[in-house]
């Protein structure tokens, strides 16, 4: 099995634009990529400090934008080599899914969730 590591954090916002230009203009972020994803109504964007290979901010955008003031992270994701073998595994024990099938991005990259003890969002990601 690999080092893991966390990949990204993601945080819902309301506007993309504006929440990339805080990032990158006040917090000092660099905007790393930016796709739709497959579902043709959530935009994501990926932010970094330059090509260092720490954790990612990734702003999720049409997911849901009602959430409570303090309710904004929706999840954490800890990258893994083989998304396949892990949702193999994790099959196979008392986890209870999110997704019932991996998600491929535009990009290549693919995800699932699983959800933790209480409830909170555990994605399983493979760039």
């Amino acid at each position: 099995m690999t080092k893991r590591r966390i990949d990204h954090v993601g945080v819902m916002v309301k506007d993309i634009e504006a929440s990339i230009a805080f990032y990158t203009n006040i917090i000092g972020f660099e905007l790393k990529g930016r796709i739709q994803h497959t579902n043709g109504i959530v935009e994501l964007a990926f932010l970094g400090f330059g090509d260092s290979d720490e954790t990612d901010l990734e702003l999720v955008q049409g997911y849901n934008d009602s959430l409570p003031v303090e309710g904004k992270v929706h999840h954490f994701a800890v990258t893994v080599d083989d998304i396949e073998a892990e949702f193999k595994r994790l099959k196979q024990l008392d986890v209870s899914f999110v997704d019932e099938e991996i998600t491929t991005l535009p990009n290549g990259y693919r995800y699932f969730f699983v959800s933790g003890i209480d409830g909170e969002r555990v994605e399983l990601f493979q760039r």
